[in-house]
């Protein structure tokens, strides 16, 4: 069937509006009318060819909410009706040792919800800037908020999970110091996140600005790290330390917060390295430096219940998609509290 989406033919080009192809329903499939998508800073990169290996036309997104109009003859789990969401996962080997553990995310047949192989027309994944889409009941998350909060729910297939699945790793809750580093798409989310699991909050910046917002997501204490004497106050003081930032920047003035054997995870991902840390922060307290990506689908759907059950939703600006360019450049600028959304009814024009 032919959709409405907005894509990019290549790199150069602003994103506009095309047709695509979905599929038919196969016997596993649940097909979806996409009510609101997220735009992550990763459609960006994609889109634009700042990450390797963009295939065009692309169509970005991969925090996509929306309602089941369809199911093969072999789902069970869901109904047309349903409120469901799909995040960055649209298929992965399903029987490695990832899968197995239900971490799909670090499966190496992972196929992400855009720019990912597949047998489908053109030959690579088209995204969540469109008006349907049809995926595999395996990779389909239910979804237990009020429909009225359905397009703030969009983030948390990325954000959300992004910023769950390491604090739930690295056990932050009562009794535990987080840190939460960047109050931007992701850092708001950490905020709320480690706050309703019961952790001390405390939220780094760069901007003084930035303070009474950190407090009203949730934040116990807010550090703004240009301000030597504020860093040196929380010296070895951080159980764990969960980094979104997305630029370069000095990791070492982070590690010396933490206490012994405490981690700090990045989740940001820099278009270049961060400069190497000095190796003593980490040894002289058994300190560690870690990554996260995203959450297998058990673990994603863990994470909407939670959210669910303690009204977590991310903050949005939504948006039409005629302004999804504007957007782009707006979200470069850091313009965005905290997250834009496309109402995908505007598609059609």
């Amino acid at each position: 069937m032919q959709v409405h989406a907005y894509g990019a033919h290549a790199s150069d080009q602003p994103l506009a509006p095309l047709q695509i192809t979905r599929r038919a329903p196969g016997a596993h499939d649940v097909q979806i009318d996409i009510a609101y998508c997220g735009i992550c800073h990763s459609d960006l990169h994609q889109v634009r060819a700042e990450w390797e290996g963009t295939q065009f036309p692309c169509v970005p997104g991969h925090e996509i909410v929306g309602r089941v109009t369809a199911v093969g003859a072999h789902v069970q789990g869901f109904k047309a009706g349903d409120l469901v969401g799909v995040g960055c996962i649209v298929d992965s080997c399903k029987h490695c040792d990832e899968c197995a553990a239900g971490l799909e995310n670090y499966c190496d047949g992972m196929v992400g919800t855009y720019n990912g192989p597949t047998q489908d027309e053109p030959g690579w994944t088209l995204g969540g800037y469109s008006q349907k889409i049809v995926v595999h009941e395996r990779y389909v998350l239910r979804i237990r908020h009020p429909e009225s909060q359905l397009a703030a729910v969009a983030p948390l297939l990325c954000a959300g999970i992004t910023t769950f699945s390491p604090l739930r790793h690295w056990q932050a809750g009562p009794g535990k110091k987080v840190g939460v580093v960047g109050i931007g798409g992701l850092g708001h989310m950490g905020i709320k996140l480690a706050h309703a699991m019961g952790a001390h909050v405390v939220a780094f910046t760069t901007s003084e600005s930035k303070r009474a917002a950190a407090l009203e997501l949730g934040a116990d204490e807010v550090v703004v790290s240009r301000h030597a004497d504020e860093m040196t106050a929380h010296a070895k003081s951080f159980d764990f330390i969960l980094n979104t930032v997305a630029a370069p920047h000095d990791l070492d003035a982070l590690l010396t917060l933490l206490k012994r054997d405490g981690t700090m995870a990045l989740v940001g991902a820099p278009a270049t390295p961060h400069p190497s840390p000095n190796v003593f922060n980490l040894i002289m307290k058994r300190r560690s430096i870690a990554g996260s990506m995203i959450g297998g689908i058990p673990e994603t759907q863990e994470m909407l219940d939670f959210c669910a059950e303690h009204g977590i939703v991310s903050d949005i600006e939504l948006i039409g998609a005629d302004t999804i360019n504007d957007a782009y450049e707006r979200m470069l600028r850091g313009d965005v509290k905290y997250r834009f959304v496309i109402d995908n009814a505007t598609l059609a024009g």
